[in-house]
């Protein structure tokens, strides 16, 4: 929920909360969720630099502070799990979701998804790398093709960003889109259970990315029912379906047609309510409006803000043209339709304020005799 009023959305958090802990048959707290890719996506609070420009910065202690930052405001908002770091590597430019990554290394994205969960985990908001696994490395640099790696090569890059994150302290991964040797990561047992539970000792529970579980019907082909989606994916180690509209009726009917054990359905409740347990949601689930209102957007967290973007701009090239002096400038050209755009990137919230690139140049030329031109596409 975030309406743009912060006591409004504050009380109605409290407010299903409370009829989640007092009116329930079992008490259990809801988990309220939301990105935080680089920043709470929710309104009033603070963005930060894009994934791919915190990790050029090259520097995991003010990621770190930023993940901090970031799991505080999403805590006082009201929100106890990010669908947040997106760990996997961009290794093809014509994947569309680089700016989301970490970039093409997989020791600086581990180093970087390492200090994001953990700052997370000290928070109490439970970090949900994604998407697991090799998400965007199918021919063509597509999120959800098919992949055909050998597993060397798969453990030698792309699982290395999600063991860091499990490491320090991720409590819920989401399964991707793709399929490994032809089987889904969503119902992919060798990859949710024998890698992430066997071998690397996951305490947590996984969740679908969005529609995955019907996807094993209308886009992988390999279930002929809905049931048998459920079944195969809950059977080898999914916990979770996002959105949950696909779930019940098909999860009931494949209980009753004894196609999903009964302790498969007790573990995947265990996973799930020891990692609330784990992030203190059961000893403290309501949320503090006067703490919301302190941190919420504060103008600390906007000076980090402002750190990390000068510490992540790249210069490519620099002939001496760089800095510009005013003084001497004639004409200055400004290209393109993100100058003056107030969107942020995927995954955005909306902060208190937004100056956009072309406000903030004409702000620097006020009182030279720059004549600024501004086109809108080349």
């Amino acid at each position: 929920p975030s309406s743009g009023d912060l006591s409004k959305d504050l009380e109605g958090i409290n407010e299903a909360q409370r009829r989640a802990v007092e009116e329930s048959r079992l008490g259990i707290p809801v988990v309220f969720v939301t990105e935080c890719l680089h920043g709470c996506m929710a309104h009033v609070c603070t963005q930060f630099p894009q994934a791919i420009a915190l990790a050029a910065t090259w520097d995991p202690d003010l990621v770190y502070r930023v993940a901090k930052a970031i799991a505080r405001e999403t805590r006082a908002r009201g929100f106890r799990q990010c669908f947040s770091p997106v760990v996997n590597l961009a290794r093809d430019v014509r994947c569309g979701r680089t700016e989301e990554t970490y970039g093409e290394d997989p020791y600086l994205a581990s180093v970087m998804a390492s200090s994001f969960c953990r700052a997370l985990r000290e928070e109490g908001v439970i970090a949900t790398p994604k998407h697991f696994a090799a998400n965007y490395i199918a021919e063509g640099g597509r999120d959800s093709g098919e992949i055909h790696h050998s597993e060397r090569a798969l453990r030698e890059t792309e699982l290395q960003p999600f063991y860091a994150s499990m490491k320090s302290g991720a409590l819920c991964v989401m399964a991707a889109y793709n399929s490994i040797d032809g089987v889904p990561c969503s119902c992919n047992r060798w990859l949710l259970t024998e890698v992430l539970r066997w071998e690397w000792g996951f305490e947590g529970y996984v969740v679908s990315d969005a529609w995955a579980v019907p996807g094993l019907v209308y886009k992988h082909r390999i279930a002929a029912r809905p049931e048998d989606a459920v079944a195969a994916c809950l059977n080898s180690g999914l916990e979770v379906e996002l959105p949950a509209v696909f779930w019940r009726e098909p999860l009931e009917n494949a209980i009753k047609e004894g196609l999903i054990p009964m302790e498969v359905i007790d573990e995947a409740v265990r996973r799930v309510l020891r990692a609330k347990f784990l992030a203190g949601l059961f000893d403290d689930p309501f949320v503090d409006p006067s703490e919301a209102m302190r941190v919420v957007g504060c103008e600390e967290h906007r000076q980090l803000a402002l750190e990390a973007a000068r510490k992540a701009i790249v210069l490519l090239k620099n002939e001496g043209v760089l800095p510009l002096d005013r003084g001497k400038l004639r004409k200055l050209l400004v290209v393109g339709g993100a100058a003056k755009t107030l969107k942020l990137g995927g995954y955005s919230g909306v902060p208190k304020s937004v100056v956009t690139p072309l406000e903030a140049i004409k702000e620097k030329l006020q009182g030279t005799s720059t004549d600024l031109v501004y086109v809108e596409a080349c």
